[in-house]
């Protein structure tokens, strides 16, 4: 009779041990296919990010080197009054565009904010206890000639503004400003201003310059937004509410700041992506522009948060298929090494006739992958249960850390590296906490896609066959080695 007969008549006739072997490979099995599960799914989430998440480098003035500049300039000056001010180069476009051009350089947004007086519409007031930020009638309260009572955020596209790119702001009606809008007086308005002066989409008002001419320009209402409720922009009590920052093309902010503004911009922010390559499109970057009078700052805080917190999922991961696959192993070999210990006289009968060990030993081990067949397809059913119930919690706990991490940096000066502005928001909503906030919510919005694919379960079988033959080995070297002859005394 040959071994597979032989392996399938000893399985059949001791169905209770065959259902033990079944159970507790399954259960060994089934965390294994979890820890599996959740580290391919760690790998998608993290690629993900890549795409989801991203990161930035901004082009923007060097404020280290103009603060060095007129630090050096006061040093030599004797009179208070004709003490120099710091003053900050503009970006050239001629210089965002080389950058432009670099690979892994995905989109760019040129952001130019400046302010105007309200003529032919009422801003909205805010109180703070120290007095209304702004004044009520029409054409609001012109406190001086320079600054204005509406922010204009001047950019490429809304949609690649951090604001709104993060879902901080949305397009309630009509569109955002588009690249189609440049050289355009469209403009896109907050719901609350649009409300209180019953404005709405093909609307049209007028706004007076603060600069230059101080002419009147009107504009004309593609979109209306909702701005953010958190909007740091509230929080100080000099600035103006929120509800009052109108989105226009960087052209028209431009043109109100005066002629000597044309081609440049306050900062200019380019959307890598692969974050992974950031640092090689600021290096690459740095060789295209001034340092002296310009730098770049990167900012891939979030998508580093999500790796951060997809590495420990993915770490964690690795640790439970290698722990369970240890484990698993010794429990079996336990298990096969009493049930073959039973089985002394009928080894002992096998060699005594002239069966060859090697055939014994595989006699065990097609017993045994019967078992794991169907350990498997039990392991896959529960499997993905399993991995989501894990993965949940193991997400849910990575994130906490990450966030509290997060947290406990936030308030530094500065959003990335090399000391410039934080650019990619366009202005108004600017500020130390918004990029944590943002990096933030978008950690706790990561998820982990847990599914079984027919890979997971050819990996699973190769780690139950592995298992399954290091068990047997261990269990059988032992008693392989005897003559028969001592098998059937004993």
């Amino acid at each position: 009779m040959n071994f597979f007969k032989r392996a399938w008549l000893n399985v059949w006739a001791k169905k209770g041990r065959s259902v033990l072997l079944i159970l507790v490979s399954s259960a060994i099995l089934m965390f294994v296919l979890a820890g599996l599960l959740i580290r391919s799914a760690a790998v998608k989430a993290t690629d993900q990010a890549k795409a989801d998440v991203g990161a930035t480098v901004t082009l923007s003035a060097n404020r280290q080197a103009a603060f060095k500049k007129m630090q050096s300039s006061s040093s030599s000056s004797t009179s208070k009054s004709s003490r120099p001010k710091m003053t900050l180069t503009p970006v050239k476009l001629s210089d965002a565009t080389k950058i432009s051009k670099l690979s892994n350089v995905k989109s760019t947004n040129v952001t130019s904010s400046t302010t105007v007086n309200a003529k032919s519409y009422d801003v909205v007031s805010t109180s703070t206890g120290m007095g209304s930020s702004n004044g009520g009638g029409p054409g609001g309260m012109k406190s001086s000639t320079s600054s204005g009572d509406t922010q204009i955020d001047g950019v490429t596209a809304t949609s690649l503004a951090t604001d709104f790119s993060s879902n901080q702001s949305k397009i309630t009606k009509g569109r955002g400003i588009t690249t189609a809008d440049k050289n355009t007086n469209h403009v896109v308005i907050e719901k609350d201003l649009a409300s209180q002066n019953n404005l709405t989409v093909g609307d049209t008002i007028t706004v007076k310059e603060t600069a230059g001419d101080k002419a009147k320009v009107k504009l004309k209402i593609v979109g209306i937004y909702k701005a953010s409720s958190t909007s740091s922009s509230s929080t100080s009590p000099m600035s103006t509410d929120p509800s009052n920052t109108m989105y226009t093309s960087y052209t028209l902010a431009n043109t109100f700041k005066g002629s000597t503004y044309a081609g440049t911009a306050d900062s200019v922010t380019f959307n890598i992506s692969n974050p992974a390559k950031v640092s090689s499109v600021k290096t690459a970057g740095k060789k295209l522009i001034n340092s002296s009078k310009y730098s770049l700052s990167t900012d891939d805080s979030s998508y580093q948060t999500v790796k951060a917190s997809m590495d420990n999922v993915e770490g964690f991961a690795n640790k439970i298929v290698w722990l369970v696959a240890i484990a698993g192993t010794i429990i079996l070999a336990l298990i096969v090494i009493l049930m073959i210990r039973e089985r002394r006289f009928e080894i002992g009968v096998l060699l005594s006739l002239g069966e060859a060990r090697w055939k014994i030993v595989a006699q065990f081990f097609t017993e045994m992958l019967m078992v794991i067949v169907i350990a498997v397809a039990i392991a896959g059913a529960g499997g993905k249960f399993v991995g989501d119930q894990l993965g949940s919690q193991l997400v849910s706990q990575s994130t906490t850390t990450t966030q509290t991490t997060s947290t406990s940096s936030t308030g530094q000066p500065g959003g990335g590296s090399g000391g410039g502005q934080p650019g990619g928001n366009g202005g108004g909503a600017s500020g130390p906490g918004s990029t944590s906030t943002t990096t933030s919510a978008k950690a706790a919005d990561t998820d982990l896609d847990i599914s079984v694919s027919a890979v997971d379960l050819a990996e699973l079988g190769g780690f139950g066959l592995a298992i399954t033959f290091l068990s047997i080995m261990i269990a059988s070297g032992g008693i392989l080695r005897l003559e028969p002859k001592k098998v059937l005394i004993s």
